[in-house]
């Protein structure tokens, strides 16, 4: 099945109920570690995973489905248009592909660097069954598609 979902739902249901759930809305299953590697690999950013108390709206890319840009009158209304009409927040949100050089993932928060310069933070770490460990962060937004990032000891390559 495609992701996101073609109706964008995801379904969260206690165990209990999952053949209930399935029969009735046909809905693929997975856990929470299959469904996480999932989101971080179509990239979609979780609220208190992917943002920190900086975030706006334009770095996870929310504006879309999270902001009404005509709307007038709400806490950080000002940014918010501010960037939208230069078009650069300052952050970016980035998939990164780990080196494999430790089987521990990174822990959310973990420092991303640059020449030995904190660029970033790691949001969620994930081992996926395809793409290896992969690593969603929100970096400065001059890092280069070709940057040599590191986490920890870890190697890191922007997709």
């Amino acid at each position: 099945m495609p992701w996101p979902s073609p109706d964008n739902a995801d379904l969260l249901v206690p165990r209990a109920s999952v053949r209930e759930v399935v029969e009735a809305s046909g809905a693929p299953v997975a856990g929470i570690q299959a469904y996480e590697a999932l989101r971080v690999a179509a990239r979609r950013p979780r609220l208190g995973a992917e943002t920190d108390h900086r975030t706006i709206v334009q770095e996870p890319e929310w504006v879309p489905t999270a902001v009404h840009l005509e709307k007038g009158c709400y806490r950080g209304q000002e940014t918010v248009a501010r960037v939208h009409n230069l078009g650069r927040p300052p952050r970016k949100m980035v998939l990164l592909h780990l080196d494999g050089a430790t089987d521990e993932l990174p822990a959310h928060g973990d420092a991303v660097t640059l020449d030995e310069r904190q660029i970033g933070f790691v949001g969620t770490a994930v081992r996926h069954h395809e793409l290896g460990t992969i690593v969603l962060a929100l970096v400065k937004r001059n890092v280069g598609e070709d940057a040599d990032l590191r986490i920890g000891d870890t190697r890191a390559a922007v997709d």
